[in-house]
């Protein structure tokens, strides 16, 4: 189950590396830092009942002490964020292309910590906002730890580095009056997406369904860059990889999006940690694409762009293995907050591209936890350490852990025979790819990365009408928070390169210029990059169902337990917590009151009828099925339940099922769950 422990490559657990710092307090004395037992911890130390407290209390002190320094700095972007501790299993050896230890044996299992995050916002900001989110996994092996550090979006706002404040400074709330927090519909960052147009690529899947996931456990990841697999003959491939979820990619509308933070700002890590607690566990397939050096440039883009995708109907995603996460983490600050990341942090096998945004990344990452973590040490931490021993002349900083023994702490050395040593490449030291380089110094950008329209134009001939609706919608949205008038014209006239359609559908919206011109006469698509292509299935999908007192208990239970066969959640809704009784004596434990949850937090809902107690019980149910209804999602009703949603007028639209078998109904239920969404549904 979810505590279970986890075995890495080498057949130990991880939980057993880190155990001399896990610590359970229960049923323990109450000590200082230092071990002294404490025996009152209600009152500080004072000269009487009623005087001052004394200096040297040092358990006051100490105690007070910890309290005042607990927070550290929150990550500048990607602060909002939850992991799991999991391990990854390759399929195949990968040998033809990597020498990489852990992608060699399928019987072995490495352990893995992944940490998911919005970008924008801050620690306490809301989880369902539109925004890219984080996608960054720690894999513990044998060679060392390797950080593939990735989004859910495989490309990027800019392509150099050195960009990245700016970027990152027009994405924030705005600096004179600090807002909006966790959201780019405002003018700063319109500003600099009109200004920067190499990020048009970006910003239409910042603008589409991707930007507002279902589940974390629902969501692609992607380590944006290209790498280099480097096999035991020297031999390179550039490479991309994808986290591909087995439940599908799946994503919320926006009015619901909106509601869910609201109703719920922890949406998406409850959805995370219940899932594992209950052995429901997410599940990633790990994709390559592999590009032989010498096909670098047989493509109408630049594979080193990073804000260019390869079309998997190009380069094919080779799937070669699968993360499972199977544990939540045990404390939060201890874990999440102090998991530093580093694209740099790599093993043999794995080496890097000239893409100058990935360039620019392996500095500022080690920058970034310096201050963070307070110094040098930070991969010291317990969940930072590697599970294989390290060794080098590395000393003193600010948080050390190690106690190093001996006089030598420097290379070459003779007091200690010259060791610790450099391994050779035989030996499993790592040797960075001998690409040969030349060309003169220059502040400058390769004419083939200054394309910015045609993947963007690519992205959205993909979509499905639903998606392309959705997107025209948002950046209507967007816009029409953008006081700049000019603003606003700027960015409908950068679109209508993208697609003329697209542009003047928000144009309309937000009071623009309609465009004129010819528009994009790019035509290439990739059906691989729209929702509507995604695995469907219904497992752990969140059924509310419900009823009220007097139901047909034999009918409305048979149903449940179908469902629960078939790996959906249902939870029962009522006007009150407590005991729901049938007309034949069947009983159901209530889960939540509609007071104390909302349709927008399930995925389908289920009402399955009862006597109608009130006015307001029926009330509130009206409610969630319209509300359920204007968001695509399944409907099920039998018994009375079926009565009320013909009586409202959706009985027959797309998705609505209704029946008075429970066996083809729970079937046809569950088609209808499968689907996700029912966008050929006409609004009543």
């Amino acid at each position: 189950m979810g505590n279970e422990k986890q075995n890495n490559v080498n057949g130990s657990s991880k939980n057993e590396q880190l155990e001399q710092y896990r610590v359970d307090d229960s049923g323990k004395h109450l000590t200082t830092n230092q071990g002294l037992k404490v025996s009152e911890d209600e009152f500080s130390l004072k000269a009487g009942e009623r005087g001052p407290t004394l200096m040297e209390d040092f358990h006051f002190r100490e105690k007070m002490t910890h309290f005042d320094h607990e927070r550290i700095p929150e990550r500048i972007v990607h602060a909002r964020g939850f992991a799991a501790h999991g391990e990854f299993e390759v399929y195949d050896s990968m040998k033809e292309y990597t020498k990489a230890g852990f992608l060699q044996d399928p019987s072995k299992k490495t352990p893995v910590f992944v940490r998911f995050s919005t970008v924008a916002g801050n620690r306490g900001s809301g989880e369902t906002v539109r925004d890219a989110r984080g996608f960054a996994t720690k894999f513990y092996t044998e060679e060392g730890n390797y950080d593939l550090v990735g989004n859910n979006i495989p490309v990027f706002f800019i392509q150099d580095a050195i960009k990245f404040p700016d970027l990152v400074h027009a994405i924030k709330p705005e600096p004179h009056n600090e807002m909006p927090q966790a959201a780019t519909a405002h003018d700063t960052f319109w500003d600099f997406v009109a200004n920067n147009q190499e990020s048009a690529h970006m910003v239409m899947w910042a603008m589409s369904d991707r930007a507002i996931p279902r589940s974390l456990r629902m969501m692609e990841g992607f380590g944006v860059h290209t790498f280099r697999f480097v096999n035991e003959e020297g031999k390179a491939h550039f490479v991309k990889f994808h986290w591909k979820p087995v439940l599908g990619t799946h994503s919320l509308v926006w009015d619901e999006a909106q509601k869910i933070n609201g109703k719920d700002p922890d949406f998406h890590r409850r959805d995370l940690y219940e899932s594992i607690e209950n052995g429901d566990y997410p599940e990633y397939e790990l994709g390559v694409q592999l590009i032989k050096e010498e096909d670098e440039f047989n493509f109408d883009f630049d594979v080193l762009d990073p804000t260019k995708l390869w079309p998997e109907e190009e380069v094919p995603v080779k799937i070669i293995g699968k993360m499972t996460l199977n544990r939540n983490v045990d404390n939060v600050f201890a874990e999440t907050e102090q998991a530093a990341f580093h694209p740099g942090s790599v093993v043999p096998g794995i080496d890097f591209s000239n893409d100058p945004l990935l360039q620019g990344r392996l500095f500022s990452y080690t920058d970034t936890q310096l201050i963070r973590l307070g110094g040098p040490n930070f991969h010291e931490l317990p969940i930072n350490r590697p599970v294989c021993p390290f060794h080098n002349n590395q000393r003193d900083g600010y948080g050390r852990h190690t106690i190093n023994k001996g006089q030598v702490s420097y290379h070459k050395n003779s007091l200690a025979n010259n060791t610790p040593a450099p391994a050779s490449e035989g030996e499993g030291g790592y040797t960075h790819y001998q690409e040969k380089m030349e060309g003169r110094k220059v502040r400058a950008r390769s004419e083939s990365f200054k394309d910015h329209f045609s993947q963007a134009t690519l992205f959205w001939n993909s979509m499905s009408e639903p998606e392309k609706e959705h997107m025209i919608n948002a950046f209507s949205f967007e816009l029409g928070k953008v006081m700049s008038e000019s603003i606003r014209q700027q960015v409908v006239d950068m679109f209508a390169h993208v697609n003329l359609d697209l542009a003047k559908g928000f144009a309309e919206a937000i009071g623009a210029k309609i465009p004129e011109g010819p528009g994009s006469k790019v035509t290439k698509s990739s059906p691989a990059l729209s929702q509507e292509n995604t695995i469907k299935k219904p497992h752990t999908r969140k059924v509310g169902v419900i009823v009220s007192n007097q139901f047909d208990g034999a009918d409305v239970s048979a149903v449940i337990d179908n469902l629960k066969e078939e790996g959906l959640k249902p939870e029962i809704i009522s006007n009150k917590l407590g005991v729901l009784k049938g007309v034949d004596g069947k009983e159901l434990e209530v889960d939540h009151t509609f007071l104390t949850c909302d349709s927008v937090l399930f995925d389908s809902l289920y009402v399955a009828g009862g006597k109608v107690i009130d006015k307001k019980f029926k009330d509130d149910t009206v409610y969630f099925v319209k509300e359920a209804f204007a968001h695509f999602k399944p409907i099920g009703a039998t018994h009375e339940g079926a009565h009320l949603l013909e009586e409202i007028g959706v009985n027959n639209a797309s998705g609505v099922v209704t029946g008075e078998d429970m066996n083809t109904f729970t079937s046809q239920f569950i088609n209808a769950v499968s689907a996700h969404r029912h966008w050929d549904r006409e609004l009543v």
